[in-house]
């Protein structure tokens, strides 16, 4: 912003191409062409008062709240204006409410307008304390109400879905809500119905069923992954959370800011507690990451810290009675230490840290692993893995930052986008929001390799490239072939190629990828599921990987290593490690004498009967954990954690940008994993110096690959042949599954609100498919020599002889029930029939 001097014989403004000049409440302002009044008056320390206007939503001039008075070439207009509408032109004159009267009278009119039917329900009002009408009411309103007559009411609160709740008479149309579930969203949840004085917001598609006589609405749920965002942008108590509500006053409340940790985007979100218990989570505001929107699950999705499986002592198991006990730290730990000790001397011990943690946590997995139990066998991946995978984790992963590797800004302007083996509503919200408005408001062309139109691809605008389940790696082999649009598009400068987890299990699938982006030069990122395993590659919580991405055969990265951790030469293993399904096949055949596993569930694991079989066959288990689960029903140490909110540290994301917090709830005794295993490894005679998550970060840092000499090589890239096309037979079905954003995870529980508002869980299929199979009560049967799973049958654009399941929902355990995953031949049949 240039503002002119206030010397009248100062030299005139300099006026840069592709901007403007005009007048401000008596000061020349540039401003660039397109920008709406609002704003300019804003970056000259003008508030002009607003409440429909929000910077990432389309005008819609609807509440009239920021009136000023215009002037065009020389002649004023009629009337005053909505600033929030209106662009810069040069030579423009506004006065605002500070220098015109009349604006400021406007102001004020309007005001007395909206709080006419406003009830006066401050002091039981959620919003109460942090209201912009209580606050631009002060400031800009009338201290009293020429209103006598009887205000508007309705019954309240209306429910219009589980965790929204619905006050009308506080509604003061600005519109908000509707312009993000049409705009930002892409979810036609909520709108406005009828006209006039009876004009109110309610769920989408109601109009018809519109009872005037109770003024009440029902229709289409209000249901998206994003609605508690309506919650945070409405300028009044209009809508409130049903989770929140009558619990906290505002300025009851403290609030700290931190990152969310539900996937691997790493949004920022503003945490408030009382009294030791957090109340409520609201989206913090980063323009780099999640702009000002979070999705439901990160902001509802907080109660599994105070449920009743929480662990918050350490248990020890009797050897007398084989049952678990509560102990001392102190004991627990010892009987740790001599049993891991006793097992490295042995047969050794299997990691398994899972993928939840911090980045300093993962660190301090990693040299747990390396230094007190002198053993690569370390895997965070705690769902299907491959070989392939660790090869592009080494080469194509490993070191990236915003810097050299994609962004969401850089999602956002790129001319195209490939999302394989991802579904990113589901999977990364805030990515699919970026991908939504880039191709909204830059024409992105969004193209999705899967088996079905989803949400996603509709709400993107994208183009589905269809094909069964682990076709994929042969598909974006053909893509020079059978789509040669795509592929000069992806020789676009700025496009970028997309991959999720699910690749792991489509052999060649790395290797395609790789090949393509080798070939087109587009930008290829891996977007993990879950928020700390992007942390976990970095700190080296892989069979094959030291910290920095190191090769553990690498002989000089070895003894980087060792220098930096202050241990003799050749110190540490330097034979490859076995991963995940190795470690827990080993330990079931006795092996490996112990396992020492994190937040792990079986159930999410390729073959969840052969993870509690090991489990229950070692010999010793320790169980660092922070609920009751499969794995502490059989461990024989379980040492609790903290979960986010009560310690610090920080998660990579998928981008590779660390996303540090504060500890939020103070004084509760939880300790992080990292000063858990620093302490256990005292009690093994290892020095870790990982006592806090700062030290660990430091530690960590002196591995970097910044902070290293010479930076480690990368490793070659994979190159695996495409796996065989799975071929089903009569009665049969190849299975294509992915998880729902809201489903049956441990972090969900606790919380019915959010569990409301969860997809349908249905199998879908194709028309021709389901006519086969759907018997008369809609129903239909997936089965596998471990069991079945009977859901209602859905027909969607699937290719023909595919069922798609949700992975993890009720009813829908894949894993657990059926024993396979995506690219399996499941048996179908007509429900209840085998």
């Amino acid at each position: 912003m240039t503002i002119a001097p206030e010397n009248p014989s100062a030299k005139e403004i300099e006026v840069p191409e592709g901007h403007v000049k005009l007048t401000i409440d008596g000061e020349e302002v540039v401003a660039p062409k397109g920008e709406l009044l609002i704003r300019t008056a804003e970056r000259l320390g003008t508030v002009i008062p607003r409440f429909c206007d929000h910077p990432l939503l389309d005008p819609a001039g609807a509440c009239r709240q920021c009136l000023v008075e215009v002037e065009m070439g020389g002649r004023p207009m009629p009337k005053p204006q909505a600033s929030c509408t209106m662009t810069v032109a040069d030579g423009m004159v506004v006065k605002t409410q500070k220098t015109s009267p009349v604006a400021d009278k406007a102001q004020q009119g309007v005001m007395e307008l909206l709080l006419i039917n406003h009830p006066l329900d401050c002091p039981i009002c959620d919003k109460g304390g942090e209201c912009p009408l209580q606050n631009q009411a002060m400031a800009h309103g009338r201290p009293d109400s020429r209103f006598r007559d009887t205000k508007r009411t309705f019954p309240k609160p209306l429910p219009i879905s589980t965790q929204i709740l619905l006050d009308r008479e506080r509604c003061v149309l600005c519109q908000r809500c509707t312009r993000f579930s049409d705009q930002i969203a892409g979810d036609p949840f909520i709108d406005l119905l009828e006209r006039g004085v009876h004009q109110q917001i309610g769920t989408a598609e109601t109009a018809e069923i519109y009872d005037m006589a109770s003024h009440t609405a029902s229709g289409k749920p209000f249901q998206s992954y994003f609605s508690g965002n309506t919650i945070q942008i409405c300028p009044v108590g209009a809508l409130t959370s049903a989770q929140y509500r009558f619990r906290s006053r505002p300025f009851d409340l403290v609030s700290s800011p931190s990152v969310c940790e539900h996937c691997s985007s790493g949004c920022a979100v503003r945490t408030d507690f009382r009294r030791g218990k957090v109340m409520r989570r609201l989206a913090g505001e980063d323009q780099e990451v999640n702009e000002e929107w979070i999705c439901d699950k990160g902001r509802f999705a907080f109660r599994y810290t105070t449920a009743k499986s929480r662990i918050r002592r350490p248990l020890v198991r009797d050897p007398e009675t084989g049952e678990l006990e509560e102990s001392s730290w102190t004991h627990a730990l010892r009987v740790a230490a001599q049993g891991l000790t006793k097992a490295r001397e042995g047969r050794g011990v299997g990691v398994l840290p899972g993928g939840r943690l911090t980045l300093e946590d993962g660190y301090a997995y990693s040299k747990f692993a390396r230094i007190a139990l002198r053993t690569n066998d370390i895997d965070f991946r705690a769902r299907a893995h491959s070989a392939e995978e660790l090869d592009f984790l080494a080469s194509r992963v490993v070191g990236t930052t915003p810097e050299n590797g994609v962004t969401f800004t850089k999602l956002e302007h790129a001319p195209l986008v490939l999302c394989v083996a991802l579904e990113p509503e589901e999977e990364a919200p805030a990515i699919f929001l970026r991908l939504r408005k880039g191709a909204s408001k830059r024409g992105t062309k969004v193209v999705h390799i899967g088996q079905w139109t989803t949400p996603a691809v509709t709400k993107t605008f994208g183009e589905l490239l269809a094909c069964a389940p682990g076709a994929e790696a042969g598909a974006v082999d053909g893509i020079g072939q059978h789509a040669p649009d795509l592929d000069q598009g992806l020789r676009a400068d700025g496009a970028v190629v997309l991959v999720g987890e699910r690749a792991a299990e489509i052999p060649g699938l790395f290797s395609a990828l790789h090949r393509l982006s080798e070939r087109t030069g587009a930008a290829l990122a891996w977007v993990p599921r879950r928020a700390g395993e992007r942390g976990a590659v970095e700190a080296g919580a892989l069979p094959t990987l030291l910290p920095g991405g190191r090769s553990v055969v690498d002989a000089a990265a070895r003894a980087e290593v060792e220098r930096a951790w202050g241990l003799e030469p050749g110190s540490l293993p330097s034979r490859t490690g076995r991963d995940t399904t190795g470690i827990l096949t080993s330990a079931r055949n006795g092996d490996l004498d112990a396992l020492l596993i994190g937040g792990v569930d079986p159930d999410d694991l390729p073959d969840p009967m052969l993870a509690r079989e090991a489990v229950e066959r070692c010999g010793f288990v320790v169980s660092i954990e922070l609920a009751h689960s499969a794995v502490t029903e059989h461990a024989d140490v379980v040492l609790p954690v903290a979960p986010v909110d009560e310690k610090s540290g920080s998660f990579l994301n998928w981008e590779g940008r660390r996303r540090e917090f504060s500890i939020t709830l103070d004084g509760t005794g939880a300790l992080p994993d990292c000063r858990v295993l620093d302490t256990l490894g005292v009690e093994m005679d290892a020095d870790l110096f990982t006592q806090t998550p700062s030290a660990a970060a430091g530690d960590l840092h002196r591995l970097s690959p910044a902070a290293s000499k010479a930076a480690p090589s990368r490793s070659a890239a994979p190159d695996v042949p495409n796996g065989q096309l799975p071929q089903a037979g009569p009665g049969q079905a190849v299975l294509a599954t992915w998880r729902q954003l809201l489903d049956d995870g441990s972090l969900q529980i606790d919380e019915p609100h959010l569990a409301g508002t969860a997809r349908p869980v249905v199998a879908r299929m194709s028309a021709a498919t389901a006519k086969g199979v759907r018997g008369q009560s809609g129903m239909v049967t997936v089965s596998t020599a471990r069991g079945s799973i009977t859901l209602p049958v859905e027909v969607a654009d699937l290719p023909d002889g595919v069922v798609w399941l949700p992975a993890n929902s009720a009813d829908s355990k894949v894993r657990a029930r059926l024993g396979v995953g995506h690219g399996a031949v499941v048996s179908i049949a007509a429900g209840g029939e085998q």
